[in-house]
């Protein structure tokens, strides 16, 4: 009896969890269907100038004159960020926005030729199919309430999923592995694919729905560094006004290289950007490995010196959030990885849909899930 009771309270929250998230969790399965490839997908349906094609070994253009391009391109606005673009090593771009203390989020990104500093395009991407889709899967446009709201789905998510395997390991201790009863009514064979899919999934499922969680919190998990480590870091030189000419950009880079000659240049973030100070520039270092390309290091720069100030690692909390976001998508492993993501996906999908189908099937019937399951468990013979 006492096992009863606890199946069917499980079964109550197994019910409840998948319930309330199921609707969204389709809504990101969906939206992150398109994703895993997503630089394909834009790769076919729109065009960009191509940066010209040079022999290996030539050597890069000044940086200095990489953002100049696109200040004589874009004269009513200001740089906020050089990037180095991970996927093509030809091309650079430059992050810019209407003042230096704009919202970043709504900047104009400008790709410039890495060697030749010739300014190539801004492509307006907000009206992009995989635009559009990755807005429905991070905030559904709703910004950081919605980013907030998709998180308790996906801790939700996690929930379902860990108290399904309480729940149906009873009954399925009867059934061999994988057993699918097509002799049975419709709902019973469902009930075996969602089974059968929650198994094969449980692992994938959790750390993509844990991952998930955690780049929701990706805006507090950089506000809270910003109010941290950075603070620390700059705390001397608050008082200071932002730099209006800051020294070469060029040479700042060259000096953080030289302070981390393992590591290369992911972005720079400039004076009086949220993620530097008002007299530095923040050049940001990467490893070359898996691994370490995905973690950063700021180097920060006197943007009137040129002399480093502090260098320091990463605290874990950013470290966790930078190493969730490539897993949760799959885009560390190369296409092979990418197909493998996309064919859970599309499981985990039937695993939402079978799951829909079995509740609202009892739900007709009379018959509760946490019911039907603890029934089943009551017929088992009882260990003394």
């Amino acid at each position: 009896m006492a096992a009863s009771k606890s199946l069917r309270r499980w079964g109550w929250v197994h019910k409840w969890s998948s319930i309330i998230c199921t609707a969204f969790m389709l809504l990101l399965c969906v939206t992150g269907l398109p994703l895993i490839f997503h630089e394909e997908i834009d790769d076919v349906l729109h065009s960009q100038v191509k940066a010209a094609d040079v022999p290996a070994g030539t050597p890069l253009a000044n940086l200095d004159d990489v953002v100049a391009a696109v200040k004589a391109q874009k004269r009513d606005m200001v740089p906020h960020f050089l990037i180095w673009d991970r996927d093509d090593p030809n091309a650079l771009m430059v992050s810019v926005g209407k003042t230096i203390d704009a919202d970043p989020s709504k900047n104009t990104l400008a790709r410039v030729d890495a060697h030749t500093a010739k300014y190539l395009d801004a492509p307006d991407v907000t009206g992009r199919f995989t635009y559009i889709m990755l807005k429905l899967h991070t905030d559904m446009f709703a910004g950081l309430p919605g980013k907030l709201f998709l998180g308790f789905m996906g801790i939700l998510f996690c929930v379902a999923i860990i108290s399904g395997i309480v729940v149906y390991a009873p009954s399925m201790r009867k059934l061999d592995f994988g057993t699918y009863r097509r002799e049975r009514k419709r709902v019973v064979r469902w009930l075996d694919v969602h089974n059968l899919a929650g198994i094969l999934l449980v692992m994938w499922t959790l750390v993509v729905g844990f991952t998930g969680v955690i780049n929701t919190w990706a805006d507090l998990v950089i506000k809270y560094w910003q109010f941290d480590q950075l603070a620390a870091m700059t705390a001397q030189y608050k008082d200071r006004p932002v730099v209006m000419n800051p020294a070469s950009i060029n040479e700042a880079v060259k000096v953080a290289i030289k302070a981390e000659p393992d590591m290369k240049p992911s972005f720079v973030a400039f004076p009086g950007t949220i993620f530097s100070s008002k007299s530095h520039y923040a050049v940001f270092m990467r490893g070359d490995t898996p691994l370490t390309s995905r973690l950063l290091k700021p180097a920060l720069i006197d943007a009137q010196t040129g002399a480093m100030t502090d260098s320091r690692d990463m605290p874990w909390y950013v470290s966790t959030l930078l190493l969730s976001q490539p897993l949760h998508f799959g885009d560390y492993g190369g296409m092979p990885l990418k197909i493998l993501w996309a064919i859970l996906d599309v499981i985990t999908i039937v695993l939402l849909v079978t799951g829909l189908y079995i509740w609202l099937r009892r739900r007709k019937s009379g018959v509760s899930i946490e019911r039907s399951v603890a029934s089943v468990s009551a017929l088992e013979p009882q260990t003394p």
